[in-house]
């Protein structure tokens, strides 16, 4: 069966998205609209204490069922120091490098509400420094944050209700262009929660019918890697977790298409599961590549680390300058969701998995026998060897 995904809802569900602030540890209304998104769509959100979503879509079966997992929180920064000029010192919330932090416009969270800023170098006037905007050296110990209040010092910036500890929201600055490609900040996961939901919204448009129940969790704290450790229950015994790739120098990830990732930093993915994820791509005509990621960790890592005995494997939506200035393609987001959707609806091949301890009967076997190889000709071997010592 084939899920027809709606491109409109995908792009509108990540223009609202995007718009939502959700740094880790800052996540409460981005919960918030993702359950009410949820319930408009037809399932029941539950939620964690923190505020991880899960929703089950039923199927034909409880036990076995399959998680598709995303997450609601981005990359952020916190007040680590008010200085004596009334500026912030910040330390970033996620791994992202401050170089692009600078120009950034942001929101501050107080006790007192919320204020605007921008996050500047600290020598960052040419007409004063000259060259030495150029030189002055790039991590986090060298930009501020100026609040567009009345403040001169560290008292006035207290006084109005500022602290160490608050939490900044970098803004995402999204455009969206008629070409496919979409630049913004957070695409890394608002993208990946808008394909979830026009998966759902399109399964359940479909009516279709799955094999066993399906959740749907959105976490809130995977920057920081908690990710996927708590939201899962003893009835999952596969998980898809749907993220951003890296297209950069020396990986094969691509802003068209599904990138599958074959490995991250906490090691290989599922062998079978990942083999069914190519093989329905090839089926569906879904264009797809496949990529090893070397410094990279996703909710998977986490639910295997907390000790979830499931598979996992990880689908993404290949993302130019991740944790930077970052780009997308509509023709990745829509192959991923399409892909998302067949992995719902697919057969459940490994009948052992529907339950959680068993016997070895019916456990799986990876091939080991020899490739296929022609032989050469006497004739062929020859020019081989005459081209090798050339």
């Amino acid at each position: 069966m084939t899920i027809d995904i709606d491109e409109n809802y995908l792009l509108g569900q990540l223009k609202a998205l995007l718009a939502i602030s959700s740094p880790t540890g800052y996540t409460d209304e981005i919960v918030h609209y993702c359950s009410r998104e949820l319930e408009r769509l037809g399932l029941h959100p539950e939620l964690t204490r923190r505020g991880a979503i899960r929703a089950i879509r039923q199927g034909s079966r409880r036990r076995g069922a399959r998680a598709m997992v995303t997450h609601l929180d981005t990359l952020g920064a916190q007040v680590k120091f008010i200085k004596d000029n009334g500026r912030l010192e910040l330390v970033p919330i996620g791994h992202w490098s401050a170089r692009f932090a600078e120009g950034a416009r942001v929101t501050i969270f107080s006790s007192k509400g919320s204020f605007r800023g921008t996050i500047l170098p600290l020598k960052a006037s040419g007409h004063t420094f000259n060259d030495e905007v150029d030189t002055l050296p790039v991590g986090w110990r060298y930009v501020e944050l100026r609040i567009d209040a009345l403040t001169h010092s560290l008292q006035e910036t207290r006084a109005l209700g500022i602290d160490v500890g608050d939490t900044v929201a970098i803004d995402p600055t999204p455009e969206f262009l008629d070409n496919g490609f979409i630049n913004s900040r957070h695409l890394d996961n608002k993208a990946g929660v808008a394909i979830a939901l026009a998966a759902i919204e399109a399964l359940e448009r479909a009516g279709a019918a799955t094999p066993v129940d399906t959740h749907w969790l959105f976490t809130i704290a995977e920057e920081v890697g908690v990710g996927a450790s708590s939201v899962i229950t003893a009835d999952v015994a596969s998980m898809l977790a749907i993220d951003n790739g890296t297209t950069a120098p020396g990986q094969n990830s691509s802003e068209f298409g599904v990138t599958i990732a074959m490995a991250d930093q906490s090691g290989p993915f599922d062998y079978h599961l990942t083999k069914k994820l190519v093989d329905l791509c090839k089926v569906e005509e879904i264009p797809y590549q496949k990529d090893v990621f070397r410094y990279y960790r996703s909710d998977s890592a986490s639910a295997i680390e907390a000790g979830h005995d499931v598979r996992t494997s990880l689908v993404t939506f290949g993302v130019d300058a991740s944790h930077g200035y970052e780009r997308i393609h509509t023709d990745a987001l829509l192959s991923v969701a399409k892909l998302v959707g067949a992995f719902a609806v697919s057969p459940v091949e490994i009948q052992r998995d529907l339950q959680p301890i068993s016997g070895v009967e019916g456990f799986t076997h990876q091939p080991t026998e020899l490739a296929d190889q022609p032989h050469p000709t006497p004739a062929e071997a020859k020019a081989a060897s005459r081209a090798d010592s050339d």
